[in-house]
């Protein structure tokens, strides 16, 4: 079963819009929230345990206080910029509820003390992004945006900020770069953006899922919200299951939920006479599971890290027994290769090098010792670079490979897929 904390009302065309939102008791949570202490608002947060939805898991309310205690202007930036292959839950949110996301930012810009946000949409999100901005229109013709909101004398600015189609502007100095009109690249930390973020100004980046969580904190508070999930991972989450079952789809369940109840309860299994081979649990950085460890996988931080992977934004990519693992890991290497920003060395060479050896394989050129030598090269990208997507293009590849390895023997001996039959150049012409 789901759990509807924030989807609750995602199937009513009417929540999209000002009044719909109203009718299921839209922005009363703000007007308790205006009413607060911003510092209580902080604090129910960080009660509550709610962590990034964005990937990172970090805690909210503790990435809030790190916020330095002066009078220089701050910034609430939402990060909707949704890259990672796998997940569509952002979108989801962002077209079923605008309101709600305005909302969790209102609320989260008074508790910072902002007066200026920014949503960060990824380029390729058209349809989102007309419903965020057509909702914008409605908060500031209602008075829930600008000068004096709802009475309260504080002041609240959102604009909309269209990306260009790059996966790194995800990552949250990256992104800052790309608001900044420079080039989308990754910022060395520290400074941390809450110190010195966009412009130079103390800065919050979020997720779209985590501001708007911060509307049902506040509205019945931290311990209701810690009724779902666990102790160090609280709350409900959205899922974005994909690949191959019967029912795709985005899934909100209390973190912590069994992964085989999401892919055989929520996701109607695998088609029939398919066996389940692999799954990859958060987005396609997250290393892949065996069929074997995903039957006994907890979709919460912890449980995902202990298995050597990890929940990141929520993606589940199902893959049953008629993929072949060389074939897929080609299309990650091919994608990690086309996003690095080239700024770093590791990851600008590293993911080209992954690339061409994996499709020297998948074109019948393939050595036994290109095996070790994927693992060589991608062990040498972990941790060296300004952000993760060195990494995140490292884990899935030393996971395919050792997990796989017979497989990836195979074609490089035979020169054809051990599942498909055929070789990659019949495959793809």
């Amino acid at each position: 079963m789901e759990t509807k904390l924030l989807t609750e009302h995602y199937d009513k065309e009417e929540f999209r819009n000002l009044d719909g939102y109203k009718r299921h008791g839209g922005y009363e949570v703000l007007k308790k929230a205006l009413k607060m202490q911003p510092q209580s608002i902080i604090d129910e947060v960080k009660a509550s345990g709610l962590r990034g939805r964005g990937g990172a898991g970090f805690a909210t309310g503790v990435k809030w206080g790190f916020l330095p205690k002066n009078n220089e202007p701050r910034y609430l930036l939402c990060n909707a910029d949704e890259g990672e292959p796998g997940t569509y839950k952002d979108r989801l949110m962002m077209e079923k509820a605008p309101h709600q996301l305005i909302e969790g930012m209102v609320i989260s810009g008074f508790a910072i003390g902002s007066n200026k946000g920014y949503i960060y949409i990824r380029g390729e999100y058209d349809y989102p992004i007309a419903v965020v901005e057509q909702a914008l229109k409605e908060a500031y013709s209602a008075g829930l945006l600008g000068k004096n909101i709802l009475g309260s004398g504080f002041d609240f600015d959102l604009d909309v900020y269209k990306g260009a189609g790059a996966y790194i502007c995800g990552e949250e100095t990256g992104m800052i770069s790309s608001l900044e009109g420079l080039k989308g690249q990754p910022k060395l930390k520290p400074p941390f953006p809450a110190v010195q973020g966009y412009l130079k100004k103390p800065t919050i980046v979020n997720n779209v899922e985590t501001l708007a969580a911060v509307v049902p904190i506040i509205k019945d508070g931290a311990a209701a919200y810690r009724k779902f999930g666990t102790e160090k991972s609280a709350g409900t989450k959205l899922f974005s299951l994909s690949g191959n079952v019967v029912k795709p789809g985005n899934y909100e369940v209390p973190l912590a939920y069994p992964l085989k109840d999401m892919i055989y309860k929520l996701g109607g299994g695998l088609k029939p006479g398919r066996k389940l081979k692999a799954v990859i649990p958060g987005g396609s950085s997250a290393p892949v599971l065996t069929a074997e460890e995903a039957e006994k996988a907890l979709l919460d931080y912890e449980s995902l890290a202990g298995m050597g992977s990890m929940l990141g934004s929520g993606a589940i990519i199902v893959i049953d027994d008629s993929q072949c693992m060389v074939d897929m890991l080609g299309v990650l290497t091919h994608f990690y290769n086309h996003e690095s920003c080239g700024q770093c060395t590791p990851c600008r060479e590293g993911t080209g090098w992954l690339n061409k050896i994996v499709h020297s394989i998948l074109e019948g050129r393939g050595r036994l010792q290109d095996l070790d030598l994927l693992v060589k090269v991608a062990d040498n990208m972990k941790g060296r670079t300004i952000c993760a997507l060195s990494d995140a293009a490292a884990l899935p590849v030393i996971s395919f490979v050792s997990k796989f390895r017979d497989e990836f023997e195979f074609y490089v001996r035979e020169g054809r897929s051990k599942v498909k039959g055929t070789s990659y150049a019949e495959m793809h012409h």
